[in-house]
């Protein structure tokens, strides 16, 4: 290797898809894996990866790389020092995280821009920073790293924006959804829909390549009964990446006065129990999660 190393986060990614399953993936509208990511891929399965190379594929991209080093700033990761360049990004954060928080910025270029979607970003822009923000505040271990925590936390919904260009009464759905209190959240999709944002995201989370872990938490994260309970098809990372979304997502809500949804109640539960909380440990790390909040920028 060059210099530095490849960090030892989880590096395991879902293989690539069958022609079968692109079809499928083509037939939904999920955008394709964009070059960047094959890229950086190639090179890390090089024997000796090259940091010099995978900082000019990058910085092709000015949005791309100012992401990245603003992300790699943000207060989450606590450095002493800010970085400056792509290249000191790639060594501080590891090859495979950053490769993770380059597709997390991808993310919301291959959508078009639009007035409705805005808000969407910004919740999921400020429930990733904040996910990652609790993996360190709560002491979080199990394999779990705040990149994870943060990669996930933005790909969780990835689902929505593609079927709202799918289906033109989608943006109805999803208001039932979110209101809907004794069902689950995609059991309330699928009553007016062939799928739901849970299966479609988790789709594409396959198709670009991310982490099993990542991939089936995305596919099981409003499925209170496998979260739960000792079931084979959900691990226990991707369990505590569900429950840290989740509470980052209601401390959110609560911190920005947002309209709130029914999946705490729903799910609350649960994700306390995995993360070793009681209820009585919300009310203080609501203030110090507002705090967070109130110290970070969005990407």
């Amino acid at each position: 290797m060059t210099e530095g190393s490849v960090d030892s986060a989880e590096t395991n990614t879902v293989g690539p898809p069958t022609a079968d399953i692109e079809d499928a993936f083509r037939d939904i509208g999920i955008p394709p894996r964009p070059a960047i990511l094959q890229q950086l891929a190639g090179e890390m399965r090089k024997p000796d990866p090259d940091f010099n190379h995978m900082a000019q594929l990058i910085s092709r991209d000015v949005s791309l790389s100012a992401g990245l080093i603003k992300t790699v700033n943000s207060p989450y990761f606590g450095l002493k020092q800010k970085v400056r360049t792509v290249r000191e990004a790639l060594m501080m954060q590891g090859l495979t995280s950053a490769t993770r928080t380059i597709a997390g910025l991808a993310l919301r270029q291959v959508f078009p821009p639009g007035p409705h979607l805005e808000r969407f970003w910004d919740a999921a822009d400020h429930t990733a920073q904040l996910s990652g923000w609790l993996v360190h505040a709560l002491g979080v271990k199990y394999g779990i790293q705040n990149e994870d925590a943060y990669t996930y936390a933005l790909f969780r919904d990835c689902g929505i924006p593609i079927l709202l260009r799918r289906f033109p009464d989608y943006k109805q759905t999803l208001a039932i959804a979110n209101t809907t209190t004794d069902v689950a959240f995609t059991d309330a999709e699928e009553a007016r829909l062939p799928t739901n944002h849970a299966i479609v995201g988790s789709m594409m989370t396959q198709s670009w390549w991310l982490p099993e872990m990542t991939s089936s938490a995305v596919r099981h994260h409003h499925d209170a009964k496998t979260i739960s309970l000792d079931l084979p098809m959900l691990s226990n990372p991707s369990k505590r990446l569900i429950a840290l979304a989740q509470l980052a997502e209601f401390m959110f809500q609560q911190a920005s006065g947002l309209n709130q949804t029914a999946e705490w109640s729903k799910l609350g539960a649960s994700c306390l129990d995995l993360l070793g909380l009681e209820e009585q440990d919300l009310p203080p790390l609501q203030l110090r999660a507002a705090a967070f909040l109130d110290s970070v920028e969005t990407l």
